[in-house]
């Protein structure tokens, strides 16, 4: 008896040594930054929602002083953004590469917390503008993930967000726009469309012109596919 109450006595210590080494669940790349003091721009795990469903993402730490947990990614074309509700929930993509995070988890992440919102992208010569927001928010689903932005500031880009603030989110299977036809389904993309769009970061990756892709109205006008797109959120200071 006295052997097996050390077996069990090393099984326990042995437990807590592991536990205590993993015990770091960061929330969003802020986390991370804070926690390691300094670290790259990377993939790194995160946790939105608990610490039993961890998300890979991709941590920008060199945009204007860093933290950023990009929510969403667009920049060569090769994941397709057509997609139903469930996925759009959940999340899809590459955290190394074109990347959705899924409704669920930026819901979580911006009830936890309060968030500003940094949108950048690219044409196709390499000119680069943004667009920033003090505030920005997901409601949960049984609002239909329902946006909440405010507080532009103009970095190139103009404003093409803000014309879809308070709006529920669609999908092709899941049609939540005033317009009299489905926006996500003749886009064949997904957003918080309104009537249907000022900005489409979910639509058809395109070179040349394109009125269902990549737009930035504001920017480009809405028949232009941008090269690269990126939506990425940091604590609002404290």
């Amino acid at each position: 008896m006295n052997l097996l109450f050390q077996l069990l006595l090393v099984v326990l210590l042995k437990s807590l040594l592991t536990n205590g080494s993993n015990n770091f669940h960061p929330l969003d790349c802020q986390d991370i930054y804070e926690h390691y003091k300094n670290r790259p721009s990377a993939v790194y795990t995160i946790y939105p929602s608990d610490i039993w469903n961890p998300v890979k993402v991709y941590c920008d730490m060199k945009t204007d002083g860093g933290t950023w947990t990009v929510i969403q990614r667009r920049m060569d074309g090769s994941i397709n953004f057509y997609r139903p509700w469930d996925q759009y929930k959940r999340g899809f993509g590459n955290a190394e590469g074109e990347y959705w995070l899924g409704l669920d988890n930026i819901h979580n992440l911006t009830r936890k917390k309060k968030y500003e919102l940094y949108v950048d992208m690219m044409d196709f010569t390499g000119r680069k503008v943004h667009a920033r927001y003090t505030t920005f928010s997901v409601g949960p689903g049984c609002v239909k993930y329902t946006l909440k932005v405010s507080g532009f500031t103009d970095g190139g880009a103009g404003d093409s967000l803000t014309y879809h603030n308070n709006r529920n989110f669609s999908t092709f299977d899941k049609d939540s726009d005033s317009d009299s036809n489905n926006c996500a389904k003749d886009l064949r993309a997904a957003f918080w469309y309104r009537d249907c769009y000022q900005t489409n970061p979910n639509g058809i990756y395109a070179w040349g012109p394109q009125l269902d892709g990549v737009v930035w109205h504001t920017w480009k006008g809405s028949d232009y596919s941008l090269k690269a797109f990126s939506m990425k959120i940091r604590r609002e200071a404290e």
